[in-house]
């Protein structure tokens, strides 16, 4: 059923006027899906009350609570569409009064965990963009049918919205920036291995799905006690995002996976200087995929010992320094990270492999990002010790990966379990890091192991080679002129 409504959601999403791709499909339902939530939650918390014997304080005003003005029911349970807003009515209340009431969340909260905060938040950074207050009706009637209440139901709502947002990064246009392919993450977070009590963080959180992941991963690692949970839902995922779209997306996901009030902040992570991190600011685990491709301004350069322009460069920088001391990290970046030739590149190395070791690195073949032809890998690594030796894992698959063929849990399932003790194979090696050239501190990838893959000769022995046919060349038509 929840499938079916979210189709017919985007179908009248799609004929408005307002809404021209499928990020702006996500946005427009996330407002309306939130505040549907919301009003389901404060449902559950009035009734939790009541049954203890306590009162429960409403956190939206009878007027702009969801049943007054987007569901007023009638005897029936059904909408009144008597009383229900319609047309330029809706959209104007919508606009005019509900939004800049919500706005005003932000400004009354003085923490940024609360729901109160982020209630404020949501509603600065997002605006209706539906311009016909009648298409804007129909998605709300069907909103209204969806439910929050139990776990099956937000467990269902939770995968949807992940299939939206994973159409939104196949989409293309900035979509696929918010998007990393799960069972990638999932292979990620089995390597770093969290435990309840780390403190979890990604500085570009996109779609949350690293923190959703991890999320999942702790809460099946054994049975919690109700401490256990609420370190999970308050103490442990931390996360900062740029964008005001992925803002809303993290967000909405994270609740929707289950976690009440995200510690996710609207920033630029790499607008601090890395010189004010303190050790109270420092995470126990880092699971990221930094933005990459990007360049930034030389005042936001100037945050960074190592200046460069590539975003991904500076956010590697952040997230080395924001570690604990032994604390773990895996970091999607391309993979020309590992041989580039310019100064900043290899300064960027040379600090990963003094100040971390970096254990483990994974080679993705191209295709893995839907959109995105650019080639990838994953670092592992641990702050605190210099890097003795890094094992290499690279992913090669018998088929092209696409859209339509994605990358897979079973593709990953031999990298998680060889990982664990490092062992050689055909796809995967150790090098020593005494072997790697300390002028360039190169990492590429280059599999000693593949029986075919074409072997790089040496330069001068192919000059030599051609001097030699040239030679026997000249011989030939030497004989054949003399012949004639």
């Amino acid at each position: 059923m929840f499938e079916q409504t979210f189709k017919n959601i985007d179908d009248i999403l799609h004929k408005d006027a307002g809404c021209s791709s499928e990020l702006d499909y996500v946005e427009q339902t996330s407002w309306v899906l939130f505040l549907k939530y919301l009003d389901d939650l404060e449902k559950d918390k009035k009734m939790a009350a009541m049954l203890s014997g306590k009162t429960y304080t409403e956190i939206i005003s009878p007027e702009y609570k969801w049943e007054t003005w987007a569901a007023p029911k009638n005897g029936n349970g059904k909408i009144d569409h008597h009383k229900a807003l319609t047309g330029d009515d809706l959209r104007d209340f919508v606009n005019i009064k509900l939004f800049p009431y919500l706005q005003k969340f932000k400004m009354g909260s003085t923490n940024a965990d609360t729901i109160e905060y982020k209630i404020g938040e949501i509603f600065t950074e997002l605006k209706n963009r539906l311009q016909s207050g009648y298409n804007l009706r129909e998605v709300i009637n069907l909103v209204d049918e969806l439910r929050f209440r139990t776990h099956a139901e937000k467990h269902e709502m939770s995968h949807l919205y992940e299939a939206k947002i994973k159409n939104m990064g196949n989409a293309g246009r900035n979509g696929g920036e918010y998007y990393t392919p799960r069972p990638l993450i999932r292979a990620i977070v089995k390597v770093v291995a969290p435990k309840i009590g780390d403190r979890i963080y990604d500085g570009a959180v996109g779609s949350a799905g690293f923190l959703v992941e991890a999320f999942n991963y702790l809460k099946s690692s054994k049975d919690l006690t109700t401490s256990e949970m609420e370190t999970l839902q308050k103490k442990t995922f931390y996360a900062k995002e740029k964008k005001s779209l992925a803002y809303i997306i993290g967000i909405m996901n994270m609740i929707l996976h289950g976690i009440e009030a995200p510690n996710i902040v609207h920033t630029n992570t790499l607008s601090e200087n890395i010189t004010d991190i303190q050790e109270k600011d420092r995470y126990n685990v880092v699971l990221a995929n930094p933005p990459f491709g990007g360049k930034e301004r030389a005042e936001v350069q100037q945050n960074f010992p190592i200046k460069t322009g590539e975003t991904a460069f500076l956010f590697l920088q952040h997230f080395i320094k924001i570690l604990k001391a032994g604390g773990r990290a895996g970091i999607v970046i391309k993979n020309t990270f590992l041989s580039n030739t310019d100064n900043a590149s290899i300064s960027l190395r040379k600090l990963l492999l003094e100040s971390c070791n970096l254990h483990t690195v994974l080679d993705l073949p191209g295709g893995v990002f839907a959109g995105a032809g650019v080639k990838t890998v994953v670092l592992f690594f641990e702050k605190g010790s210099p890097t003795r030796s890094v094992w290499y894992y690279q992913l090669n698959l018998d088929r092209n990966l696409g859209k339509t063929n994605p990358l897979n849990e079973e593709d990953l399932a031999e990298f998680v379990e060889l990982q664990k003790t490092k062992t050689d194979s055909e796809k995967s090696w150790s090098v020593n890091i005494g072997d790697v050239d300390t002028a360039t501190y190169d990492l590429s990838v280059k599999n000693p192991n593949r029986k075919d893959e074409a072997v790089l000769r040496d330069p001068h022995e192919i000059l030599d080679e051609i001097k030699s046919l040239d030679g026997e060349s000249a011989e030939i038509l030497r004989l054949i002129r003399n012949l004639l």
